[in-house]
C-alpha cells in the first residue's frame, strides 16, 4: 500500500531538499568531489557553484528535480559529517580562548594584590588556571604559560596573549595528532 502525499507535504519535502542541495553547493570544490552520489550529479553541484543569480537559482532546482527520487540519507550524513567539524572547531577555538583570557586576568588580579604589599608578580606564581589547563591539555608548557601570563600583566602587550594562544592551540594539536581526547 503506498501513501498518497498532500500537495503540500510534497512541496515541503521538496523545500527540504532544495535547502540540503544549497548547502552542499556551498562546499568547497574538493569536498564536493567525494559526494557520495551518481558522477553526473556531482558533476551538477561543482557546476552550480560557479553560477550566480537565476542561473544558480535554476541550477539549485534542477539538481534537486534530479534528487527528488535517491535516497538523500548518505548525502545528509555527508554534510553532517562536514559541518560538523566545523562547529568542532570553533567550540574549540572558543575554549582556548576562554583558557587564555581566564589566565591572563587572573595573573592581572594576582598582580594587583601583590602591588598593594609592594610585591612584584614573579614568573613562577601559583595560578588555578593553569592547574585546570594543564588537566584538560597536559602537553601545554606549564613555565611557559606562567611567564608569559606574567608579562602580559606587567606590560599589557598584546603579543604575549597572542603567545599564550600559540601554546594552548600547540598543546591541543599535539593532543589531537597523539589521539588523546580533550575536554575542550
Amino acid at each position: 500500500m503506498t501513501i498518497k502525499l498532500s500537495r503540500s507535504e510534497q512541496k515541503r519535502r521538496i523545500k527540504e531538499v532544495e535547502k540540503l542541495v544549497r548547502e552542499l553547493v556551498e562546499l568547497p570544490e574538493p569536498v564536493l568531489k567525494k559526494l557520495p552520489i551518481d558522477d553526473d550529479i556531482r558533476r551538477l553541484f561543482i557546476e552550480a557553484q560557479g553560477l550566480k543569480g537565476g542561473a544558480g537559482k535554476r541550477q539549485i532546482k534542477y539538481i534537486t528535480k534530479m534528487l527528488k527520487n535517491e535516497s538523500l540519507v548518505g548525502l545528509y550524513d555527508y554534510l553532517t559529517d562536514k559541518k560538523g567539524g566545523k562547529l568542532r572547531q570553533k567550540k574549540q577555538f572558543h575554549a582556548l580562548e576562554y583558557f587564555r583570557d581566564s589566565l591572563i586576568n587572573e595573573a592581572i588580579a594576582r598582580r594587583k594584590e601583590l602591588a598593594a604589599d609592594q610585591l612584584e608578580l614573579t614568573e613562577n606564581w601559583d595560578s588555578l588556571t593553569i592547574n585546570e589547563i594543564q588537566e584538560d591539555l597536559p602537553l601545554v608548557d606549564v613555565s611557559a604559560l606562567r611567564r608569559l601570563s606574567a608579562m602580559y600583566a606587567r606590560t599589557r602587550q598584546t603579543r604575549h596573549s597572542r603567545e599564550i594562544f600559540r601554546l594552548l592551540h600547540a598543546a591541543g594539536e599535539l593532543a589531537r595528532q597523539r589521539g588523546e581526547e580533550t575536554k575542550t
